[in-house]
């Protein structure tokens, strides 16, 4: 095993011997690439692109990690008992009068999403599906192997120039762009979150940077031409959890139209409030970000997940069963409320929450109920004034249009017309309010069965996987897997089944055991054998019965994905 120490700490990974065969990478000094050769790689890997990664890399990387050692003293604070809330510091902030940039004409209208890793099929099909903005994920939905990162690349350059195409030879279908196609949005990766395949003055890149950097440099100029009306190019960025975060992401964007010489407040940004202690600070995070930001996102199954984080010192605030965790839950109507009086009092789109659905084919009485289910749901968000909202799948766009447009008068978004005064009164106890309901046998089960599985499917390169209906990412793993922690860590009472069972080590085993009998029966003896279920499981439970939470799932099964190959880079 080769080994590597930096700033993201001792990662283990696997190193295949005679890397670079065929060709090397032509990098700028400092700069070692351990990912593979690949000719359409090495296209996105330019020189020039590289210099810009690094230029980035060296400026910031210093203020990242002061942001990540922030966020360790914050966690301390609340496994000390301490509760997040509104900082008294920035109350001016909050109380100020001022507003974001006006938003770009090219993307007023946001009615419906969808979101999707970005892989080729995929990009063709969400551009081409009539949602008015397609978000190209680097993120959750993506399992980060150097081959998925640099064909994303590849792709979405392809897209942006307009030539993307994809031959579908077991179906002998070829898929092209559509005349008209969604705006195109960018979510890199989270700032906590390491490059391993890429090494700048000898520790692994920041990945958020890697993803930014590649796209913009090689895509600006014609993104602006084809889709930005003069603007962009649009991102989305995840997994903040203050606006000290977002005012490197600030600097980035300033740094970036800087030296690719375009006006300042070009680049827009989407930011998801996705973590507890952010929605506490939607208005400082929107102020530092006010000449490139278009918006909050409510990304609502990361913030459940980020309760849960937040409060693993706090018996008292133990969750119930995930599935009762939604929009009905009071402290969950209250983020979504705040969240759009704060965005439309600053001038920027409030966008709502994911439908995961996936259309049920073979029962069309099921499909039918969960459509309803959807429908219901987005026609709750545009009453309360969302400005827009996310999909999964293709499948559920005109239904959803459908109940936005109906219920915005002929309006592109309600940024004028639903200030949502009221929520002005909301309180810190109303966002922390503990959710109500009851935690069973069977929650405990889905979460292992559907953790289990949604790791078998990341450690062989997928982050988005249909399970039981649902496209699921990678925040319906970390909620599954801090809940079974939480709960065994306190040996929660199952008070839902009427038998009141305690959650204890023999009895998550118990549960292990039988969830991968019945993952083998639901998948099949074969796949089962062939896919990566039993490592899966190794990790998922090991890090359920760990006496410390990790942070974050995906940043411990990172390890298993990275693989160097040695002699990639003509400097070393």
């Amino acid at each position: 095993m080769a080994m590597s120490v930096g700033y993201y700490g001792d990662t283990a990974m696997k190193k295949i011997p005679g890397g670079g065969v065929g060709g090397r990478y032509d990098v700028p000094e400092g700069v070692d690439i351990r990912g593979r050769y690949d000719e359409e790689f090495a296209k996105i890997l330019t020189k020039d692109a590289l210099i810009f990664v690094a230029a980035l890399q060296r400026e910031f990387r210093n203020h990242v990690k002061y942001a990540m050692e922030c966020r360790k003293e914050a966690k301390m604070r609340y496994n000390s008992g301490g509760l997040p809330g509104f900082d008294p510091a920035t109350k001016n902030v909050r109380d100020g009068d001022w507003m974001c940039a006006e938003v770009p004409p090219a993307v007023a209208d946001r009615r419906v999403e969808i979101t999707g890793p970005v892989e080729r099929k995929m990009i063709i099909n969400a551009l081409n599906s009539g949602a008015k903005v397609f978000m190209a994920d680097f993120e959750d939905a993506l399992s980060p192997t150097w081959e998925n990162l640099m064909k994303g690349q590849v792709n979405l350059k392809d897209a942006v120039n307009g030539t993307i195409s994809f031959q579908d030879k077991a179906r002998n279908r070829v898929y092209k762009l559509n005349d008209q196609i969604a705006k195109l949005f960018v979510r890199p990766r989270g700032w906590h979150l390491p490059e391993s395949h890429i090494f700048i003055d000898g520790e692994p890149a920041i990945g958020c940077l890697v993803d930014f950097g590649l796209y913009f440099h090689h895509n600006h100029a014609a993104f602006r031409k084809t889709q930005g009306e003069g603007y962009g190019p649009f991102f989305y960025l995840p997994k903040m959890e203050n606006s000290r975060e977002a005012r490197i992401w600030n600097n980035v964007f300033e740094r970036a139209e800087k030296m690719a010489g375009i006006e300042k407040g070009s680049i827009r940004a989407t930011v998801l409030i996705e973590t507890l202690p952010a929605v506490f600070q939607m208005d400082e995070i929107l102020y530092e970000l006010r000449d490139h930001s278009v918006g909050l996102n409510c990304g609502r199954w990361d913030y459940i997940f980020s309760y849960v984080k937040t409060f693993q010192a706090h018996p008292d605030r133990l969750l119930p069963d995930r599935v009762l965790v939604g929009m009905g839950q009071h402290f969950m109507r209250s983020y979504s409320d705040l969240l759009i009086r704060t965005c439309h009092r600053r001038g920027v789109h409030a966008m709502g929450g994911m439908a995961a659905q996936i259309p049920i084919r073979d029962d069309p009485e099921a499909n039918a109920a969960a459509l309803e289910l959807v429908k219901k749901d987005k026609l709750r968000e545009v009453r309360a004034g969302h400005d827009g909202t996310w999909a999964a799948h293709p499948g559920l766009i005109p239904a959803i249009m459908e109940v936005f447009t109906n219920n915005m008068n002929n309006s592109p978004n309600l940024i004028e017309t639903m200030k949502r005064e009221d929520a002005a009164s909301l309180t810190e106890e109303d966002l922390l309010q503990i959710p109500r309901g009851v935690r069973t046998i069977e929650g405990l089960r889905l979460n292992t069965r559907v953790g289990i599985q949604y790791v078998a499917a990341w450690l062989t390169g997928t982050g988005s996987v249909p399970l039981y209906n649902l496209m699921e990412d990678a925040a319906t793993a970390e909620i599954s897997r801090v809940q079974n922690w939480q709960w065994l860590k306190y040996g929660v009472e199952l008070d839902g089944d009427g038998v009141g069972v305690k959650v204890t080590h023999e009895l998550f085993g118990k549960v292990v055991e039988e969830e991968m009998a019945r993952i083998e029966r639901e998948v099949g003896r074969e796949r089962f054998k062939k896919g990566m279920y039993k490592e899966a499981c190794k990790l998922f439970t090991r890090q359920c019965t760990a006496p410390v939470l990790d942070d974050f799932l995906t940043l411990n099964a990172y390890n298993h994905i990275v693989v160097h190959h040695p002699g990639g880079s003509s400097k070393l």
